[in-house]
């Protein structure tokens, strides 16, 4: 009797599942599947994981290539391969009858009613491959797949994975150490003959920094600030030798701004110190990313009118972006705000690059000026934080571009919003800053970030290739195997013993061989920086990225051998020779005016002298014509208006190329409102020449002006009030007329203005 009321029950089951699955069988298997799927991608293996906290429940999709996965607990772990998560929803869904994850609402293309509901990938199936998967059918296949191809899969920890990461760990201490070592070497190595130099000089009675572009300025600001140190010594002992002295009578008379430290500068790793020897200050915010990473933002300001946050206000809140809820505090009435911007560092730096200049600093320049500054900060930087994962576990570090593109730039960007209480901030970035944005803001990646941006400033962009890439150390990452690279180079952060390294030599001292290795490896000088102050500005540098991350850039797959970070070689290579045409046709052109040809030229003139010459620009004008305007464009009309400051002497990336595709109309819906190349300029003198706020900073402040949608409600910036805002033709709000204010400067600080549409 009892076995036939189990079989009954059982039966019972069975048929309360029947309008989702067929058999039983098949609702046992789907769950055995899902079971072992999940186990793939928990946090805790199901088995150590008693309560279930730690389990993966299903994927869900910051963008419709951009998973990350979810745990029992509501933990983020970062992203998977695409077609692990989708297989890990699909079979919730057939368990549970209801879809795992709303896809299509991450997803910012067009859909329509009639896409086919995914279909999770054949069983055992781990690599993205074109074409399959649900989301490959639920969009248009992505034209950047090559450029990001699928992140390594670690599963939670157990005696193999973790064996693994020792091995790797072991030989990539050993080997990665080398490599540096190699590099240091060639860096003193070729310092010899600039030592004999200067002491040759030494020994003829010159001096050998006399010819420095900026060598009688340098000297001053020394002696200012030599003098500024003994003052500072000086006010510092009266004021303890007299301490019921009114110390506000004597600030009344010294600006708005008084610094609270000074004397000599002992060069340390702290943006607050450095900001409160110009009268600012500095407070530190922790932001969660979608994928559980904890992030660093700095906000500078002025402790004459603003009050630090408490470390409650000032922690994480969570990983939902965007959410459009009022700021954690209260605006001050009394008087109008100023309009934030933040702001974006380079590879291998933090934000604190911003910040080594004194007063000439950019960070402290606008914060001055009237503009509230936000410096934000990637993923792992200083110190590496998770809110589930260690700095042990391999998923820590499964993360490249495109995550601190798509994740780490809306986390950062949203929590200002949210702090400010504006719909919109200006964006400043530098170098990989840049990159990460022109990721971010691709059509196919999360192009609703920029409905929160007034303007994108580019400073040094970095979307193709300079000739740097390849030199030989370089060209050994891109031609070694991708298992090779984790050998040398591990699966964890990339080289740590560069942050030892940091941590244990004196600043000064670091400051000196940080120059030097990063002048050996970059082709940097630093003729245009206050050398005096050299030794500060490699405080901020470098800090932990993943060695996932580093072979983006330099391995075999992607950005070292594509030469863009969002085109394909090919692409490139036609995009060169359909430039390379249109050059010819308009010099053929402006030849035959000048000659006062009479008789109007071929229609397709080809030099017979270069015969393959000839040959691909006929092939690339074919192919031109064929493809209607915006066919290759990255971005779509929620981009927002770009300005440009591109280094001229840069032979890291091509600032000139990137230029050439807006102007051309590879790209209908970017508006440049500002685009100016300085031919002088390298890498990073675009934030650390000494004439860089005469010739970017103070043009930076009035585009960030010209373009805010908010004049009427937040201060004006100083030295602002004459700017007029710009008025978007192409769009609907301020913007300017739809031209681009172009600008060359030259080695002799001459320039010339134009104004040329984009159309």
């Amino acid at each position: 009797m009892q076995e036939k009321s189990r079989r009954t029950e059982s039966d019972a089951s069975a048929a309360s599942k029947i309008s989702v699955y067929s058999t039983p069988s098949t609702a046992a298997i789907a769950a055995i599947k899902y079971a072992h799927q999940a186990e793939k991608l928990s946090y805790v293996a199901p088995n150590k994981d008693p309560d279930g906290s730690g389990t993966a429940i299903h994927a869900h999709f910051i963008t419709p290539q951009d998973p990350i996965i979810v745990t029992s607990d509501g933990g983020r772990l970062p992203g998977v391969p695409l077609a692990e998560a989708d297989k890990l929803n699909a079979l919730k869904e057939e368990i549970d009858g209801e879809p795992a994850d709303v896809i299509e609402a991450a997803s910012p293309v067009d859909k329509s009613e009639d896409v086919p509901r995914p279909v999770s990938p054949k069983d055992g199936e781990t690599i993205q491959k074109s074409g399959e998967g649900s989301l490959r059918k639920a969009m248009p296949p992505s034209r950047t797949n090559p450029l990001f191809p699928p992140l390594p899969l670690y599963g939670p920890s157990s005696i193999t994975r973790n064996l693994q990461c020792w091995t790797f760990r072991a030989t990539s201490f050993f080997l990665s150490i080398g490599f540096l070592g190699i590099i240091v070497l060639g860096s003193a190595f070729t310092s010899i003959p600039l030592m004999f130099q200067h002491i040759w000089l030494r020994l003829t009675f010159r001096d050998p920094d006399a010819r420095r572009p900026f060598h009688e300025e340098e000297k001053r600001l020394k002696k200012a600030r030599k003098e500024e140190a003994r003052n500072w010594k000086r006010e510092r002992s009266r004021r303890n030798s007299k301490p019921n002295a009114d110390d506000n009578e004597d600030d009344a008379g010294r600006g708005e701004f008084i610094p609270t430290e000074g004397g000599p500068d002992p060069v340390i790793c702290d943006v607050g110190y450095y900001a409160r020897r110009v009268g600012l200050d500095m407070e530190e915010s922790k932001v969660q990313t979608e994928d559980g990473f904890i992030i660093t933002l700095w906000h500078i300001y002025n402790p004459r009118e603003f009050t630090p946050m408490s470390p409650a206000e000032r922690a994480a809140r969570g990983p939902d972006v965007f959410t459009g809820e009022p700021p954690s505090r209260p605006l001050n009435s009394t008087r109008k705000p100023k309009f934030p911007i933040l702001m974006i560092h380079g590879l291998l730096q933090s934000s604190g690059a911003y910040c080594t200049n004194d007063d000439n600093s950019l960070a402290f320049y606008l914060c001055k000026a009237g503009y509230d500054v936000w410096l934000g900060n990637n993923r792992c930087g200083f110190k590496p934080e998770h809110t589930l994962l260690s700095y042990a576990d391999p998923r820590m570090w499964a993360w490249n571009i495109r995550q601190m593109g798509v994740m780490d730039l809306p986390a950062l960007t949203s929590r200002v919003l949210s702090e400010t209480g504006f719909e919109k901030l200006g964006l400043i970035a530098h170098s990989q800053g840049t990159t990460q944005t022109f990721v971010a803001l691709a059509k196919e990646q999360r192009p609703d970030l920029g409905d929160k941006l007034t303007v994108f400033c580019a400073l040094a962009p970095a979307a193709y290739a300079g000739p740097l890439i390849g030199k030989a150390y370089f060209k050994f990452m891109r031609v070694i195997s991708p298992a090779l690279f984790r050998i040398i180079f591990g699966i964890h952060a990339f080289i740590p013993f560069m942050m030892s390294m940091h941590r244990l030599i004196p600043g000064r001292l670091y400051g000196a061989m940080g120059y030097r290795v990063f002048s050996f490896l970059f082709d940097w000088t630093d003729d245009r920086w206050d050398r005096e102050l050299r030794d500060r500005m490699f405080q901020f540098a470098p800090v932990y990225v993943s060695a996932e991350s580093m072979r983006w850039w330099l391995g075999r797959e992607c950005f070292a051998k594509q030469k863009c970070i969002l085109a394909t070689r090919e692409e490139g290579r036609q995009e060169d020779a359909e430039d390379e045409m249109e050059e010819y046709y308009h010099r053929s052109a402006s030849q035959n005016r000048n000659h006062n040809d009479t008789q109007s030229p071929s229609p397709h003139p080809i030099s017979p002298t270069h015969p393959p010459r000839a040959r691909r620009m006929s092939e690339a004008r074919r192919k031109h014509e064929r493809k209607p305007k915006g066919s290759t464009a990255w971005y779509d009309s929620h981009v927002p208006p770009f300005a440009l400051w591109v280094a001229g002497s840069d032979d890291l990336v091509d600032g000139r190329k990137l230029l050439r595709r807006f102007e051309r109309g590879r790209e209908p819906n970017v508006r440049v409102v500002h685009s100016k190349v300085i031919e002088e300029y390298e890498h990073l003198d675009v934030i650390w020449a000494m004439d860089s706020i005469e010739k970017v900073g103070r043009e930076v402040k009035e585009t960030l002006w010209r373009t805010c949608d908010v004049r009427d409600k937040v201060r004006i910036p100083q030295g602002c009030e004459e700017v007029e805002p710009w008025r978007d033709t192409k769009g609907d709000g301020v913007g300017g007329d739809g031209a681009v204010d172009k600008e060359r400067v030259g080695d002799d600080g001459g320039s010339q203005s134009s104004s040329e549409d984009v159309d």
